[in-house]
């Protein structure tokens, strides 16, 4: 185990220095994939790198709420040889991050888990949604999405139906991570999945619902060499929209022009929005503690096209995860508030915001 648990480190470590993965052997992202669901919700391993990523906002009987997070990455070592005989043989490496932000008590907890794809033990079907590691899970059941995660006093165990269809980001779904180089992802979301279940939060079980947001995104080749980190949100407002928007910043300071986001209307109709077409600016900032790294904290969102300026607060300010499994990766993952207007007219919701690369080593999920 301590062996594996260093090739894990390793394989992780390389892929989030932005390595030499080139992924030889496995397919590249190209404008024009038609998609298929509910199939493409499953695995995809011809290409080398895929994460199923699910966020969320619960309530419970007694009026708290609570933020979540759980996470499953897929990262491939060389593509499955189909004619391999040895259940041992391992081409694959998985690892999961759950959180859980419980805003009334201001609190943040974490919880991490890495394994093989060998012997069963952890693993992701094609053609349908199912990722586990051990008896951490995320599963298609019918219509609904099945999440299961405990470990030490914090878990989830929930059902999430979808609202709304995928929304596509990008080109069809084809996202560009460069303006220079030729980084890129397909890309998909749903954005709004009405949520219920429990949750377990420092021992305590409770029964919750809420709403939820799912991102799906697979690739092959490594984030451009220029790239320091990004800045990425999700937004769920009360008026039936949703908003994907990624900021990829540059070693030097500056924004990647390939930076864009989605608005996708209560219909579910996709409006893709280029870098010109918003603007994100923080209102203050916050040093860990525990990294000494300093985030943002606070932002001002504008999309003029749209008729939104929205001001968006974290509900708890410390929400750095420092996972240590399989390798050490730093980030700001958290739930955040959502006040502002539409032209002119106030509304509300929740979302999330992702910050990688503001303590060392791009962390996160791009």
């Amino acid at each position: 185990m301590v062996v594996g648990k260093l090739a894990l480190g390793l394989v992780l470590a390389v892929l989030l220095a932005g390595g030499a993965w080139a992924g030889e052997g496995f397919e590249t992202p190209r404008p024009g994939r038609v998609w298929s669901f509910p199939r493409d919700h499953g695995a995809h391993p011809e290409f080398k790198t895929e994460w199923w990523y699910y966020v969320g906002h619960l309530k419970a009987a007694s009026g708290e709420s609570f933020g979540y997070q759980l996470t499953f990455f897929r990262v491939a070592l060389r593509k499955p040889d189909l004619q391999a005989r040895s259940a041992w043989s391992m081409h694959t490496v998985y690892f999961a991050h759950l959180a859980l932000t419980d805003a009334a008590r201001r609190t943040f907890f974490f919880r991490d888990k890495a394994g093989r794809g060998a012997l069963g033990l952890s693993g992701a079907a094609a053609g349908t949604m199912k990722v586990w590691i051990d008896d951490w899970r995320a599963e298609l059941q019918g219509e609904e999405f099945h999440l299961l995660a405990q470990d030490r006093g914090l878990g989830l165990d929930l059902g999430l139906k979808p609202l709304k269809p995928p929304a596509l980001h990008g080109q069809g779904g084809y996202s560009r991570k460069s303006g220079t180089s030729g980084a890129a992802s397909y890309y998909y979301s749903l954005p709004r999945l009405s949520t219920r279940g429990t949750i377990n939060v420092n021992g305590r079980r409770l029964p919750v619902t809420g709403t939820s947001w799912m991102d799906h995104e697979f690739f092959s080749s490594a984030m451009a060499t220029n790239l320091a980190g990004w800045d990425w949100f999700s937004l769920q407002l009360a008026d039936g929209c949703e908003v994907m928007l990624y900021l990829l910043r540059h070693k030097d300071g500056s924004v990647d022009p390939a930076s864009s986001g989605s608005l996708i209307e209560p219909s579910g109709r996709v409006r893709h929005l280029n870098l010109t077409d918003f603007t994100v600016k923080p209102t203050g900032a916050w040093t860990s503690p525990h990294t000494q790294a300093t985030y943002p904290a606070g932002w001002e969102i504008t999309i003029p096209g749209a008729g939104y300026r929205l001001s968006l607060t974290p509900t708890v300010p410390d929400q750095e995860i420092r996972s240590q499994t399989p390798a050490k990766v730093t980030y700001w993952e958290g739930q955040v508030k959502i006040e502002g207007d539409k032209n002119g007219a106030p509304v509300a919701g929740a979302g999330y915001a992702e910050l990688t690369g503001y303590a060392g080593g791009l962390g996160g999920r791009f």
